[in-house]
């Protein structure tokens, strides 16, 4: 269906791609993934004809038709909406668009044409394009008063639902999409997960959102040592597997027969469960093509993301008393009461971002503009990782440096122990006398939870904590906060994070408080809350 042969992408000194030849077939779901700064957005652009390779080519079998998720979110202002969803089939607005020029002039001399593209519109089923389109819209939550409403006059969250709409118009035979779920409420992206799954053709997506690429995905794309590698299965299945293999590695007096067998009853136990799942019938082709001896290990880099804590906590966490708080005449939560206890791990969430994020700064003492009361049992220590951590960063200071401030004990100011936290938390070597000034997103968010876990104390509070980070580091602080014997209040809209870490949902609305000991997609799937939600939100 599509193929890349002999390609090389190289920028000055930069080699991010070396002779790569692969494949992308139809009725496969391939998710890529990689490092960051590996290349998977410029390979996305290359398939795309969005950007040339230095050699080699990209090959499309003839007659079929390729969609792109579009990035620029303004490239459509002067269109309507209905019409931008339209635009993801080309060969149809086009005939679609000379029909009504044809139309607006018309005259005995162009009646001929007319009907030849009317044919034309008709095999494409251009009739019922404006009904089709504007059902996807309706699924992605765009009201039908705005369907004929100008791109420059949609909110730009919206924007995005628009584009992945086009994205999706008129059953292309290869989709690309780069990062489809930024900006998706819960809903909007499982309504995704189960669009995808159920794609007959081929796609090809970029994404850090681990649950997504689970839902949709028969086979991993692995971009590592400027190269390409397919394997089938999903994520977990890759990533999973690819650490039992590094295990195995090291395991130099297990026998290969021993090896074998573990392998294969690792794929076994995995084809079970995928069996259970909600997409059996689509992964069932993925479940087919498992191979032992595609399982290799993977030379990922990642960051040793430890709580510990200097004390247990007593019973006693947080108590909150008819908290309220408004913004720019706006309520975000009202009459909140809140009774955390030791061992809680809440998924903290609202429709709006803003409600949690006063909510945290509140409980940490930073705002002050609200009413009602709260308190800390005396025996907790409290670590907060805030959404917004520039300010952490205006300084002129190496990251050893940098994480020196925050040092308790002589030991940990050591410049041999500092090195060596940072080391764990993938700056090696060079990399730890970087100024703290210059770092990328993930890079800060990684200092931060060096800082956290500095502190060693039994309440952690994040707020967006996934931001900016790679897939390794999202596993890696997954798996920590799983194992954390403390108590934890997160906020995230990584739904892998919030299904596997929290036992309790709290919701904050304008009308007060939902909150239920329950996993995140029982909480989301419930039809009474549900009910709840909307007359909350509502009223």
């Amino acid at each position: 269906m599509l193929s890349v042969s002999n390609l090389s992408v190289q920028f000055g000194k930069r080699i991010l791609f070396d002779d790569v030849n692969t494949s992308f077939n139809n009725g496969n779901c391939y998710g890529i993934i990689g490092a960051n700064g590996s290349g998977k957005s410029t390979f996305l652009k290359i398939l795309a004809g969005k950007l040339d390779p230095t050699s080699g080519n990209v090959h499309l079998e003839p007659g079929k038709r390729m969609s792109v998720l579009e990035q620029n979110h303004n490239i459509y202002d002067d269109k309507n909406v209905l019409d931008t969803v339209i635009i993801g089939n080309k060969p149809l607005y086009e005939v679609k668009t000379e029909m009504d020029k044809l139309y607006a002039d018309y005259n005995d001399a162009n009646a001929d044409k007319i009907g030849v593209l009317q044919q034309q519109f008709e095999e494409m089923d251009g009739w019922n394009a404006e009904s089709s389109a504007a059902a996807l819209l309706s699924n992605l939550g765009i009201l039908e008063n705005l369907h004929y409403t100008l791109m420059k006059d949609v909110d730009a969250k919206l924007k995005v639902r628009i584009l992945l709409a086009q994205s999706l118009f008129g059953n292309p035979d290869v989709l690309i999409m780069d990062e489809p779920t930024n900006d998706l409420d819960y809903e909007t992206i499982l309504w995704l997960e189960n669009f995808l799954a159920n794609f007959d053709n081929c796609i090809i997506v970029v994404s850090h959102d681990r649950h997504f690429l689970d839902s949709v995905c028969t086979h991993i794309s692995d971009i590592d040592f400027n190269k390409i590698s397919h394997y089938s299965g999903n994520y977990t299945f890759w990533y999973e597997s690819s650490q039992l293999a590094l295990r195995q590695r090291t395991q130099q007096n297990k026998k290969a027969e021993e090896k074998k067998k573990e392998l294969q009853e690792f794929i076994a136990r995995f084809s079970a469960n995928v069996a259970k799942s909600k997409q059996a019938t689509s992964r069932k082709k993925m479940i087919e093509k498992l191979n032992i001896e595609e399982i290799k290990p993977s030379s990922r880099r990642y960051p040793a993301i430890i709580f510990e804590r200097d004390r247990v906590a007593g019973d006693q966490i947080l108590n909150i008393e008819n908290l309220s708080f408004t913004l720019d005449n706006v309520k975000l939560f009202d009459k909140i009461d809140l009774n955390i206890t030791k061992g809680d791990k809440v998924v903290v969430f609202s429709k709006d971002s803003r409600a949690t994020t006063a909510f945290y700064e509140i409980i940490n003492s930073n705002e002050n503009k609200c009413s009602g009361k709260f308190s800390w049992g005396i025996t907790t220590s409290q670590s907060y990782l805030p959404i917004d951590n520039h300010e952490f960063f205006n300084k002129d200071l190496s990251l050893v440096e940098w994480l020196r401030e925050w040092a308790t004990t002589e030991e940990e100011r050591e410049e041999v122990y500092l090195r060596g936290f940072l080391g764990k938390m993938v700056f090696s070597g060079e990399e730890a006398l970087k100024k703290c000034n210059v770092l990328s997103g993930g890079e800060k968010v990684r200092c931060m939870l060096s800082r956290m876990m500095m502190f060693r104390a039994n309440v952690l509070m994040l707020n967006e904590p996934t931001n900016h980070l790679d897939l390794e580091s999202i596993t890696a602080f997954n798996n920590s906060l799983s194992k954390f014997k403390g108590t934890v209040l997160f906020t995230t809209h990584d739904h892998q994070f919030a299904q596997s870490i929290a036992n309790r949902v709290v919701e904050l609305t304008p009308n007060g408080i939902i909150d239920r000991y329950m996993k995140f997609d029982e909480y989301m799937q419930d039809a009474k809350i549900r009910d709840l939600r909307n007359r909350m939100y509502n009223n």
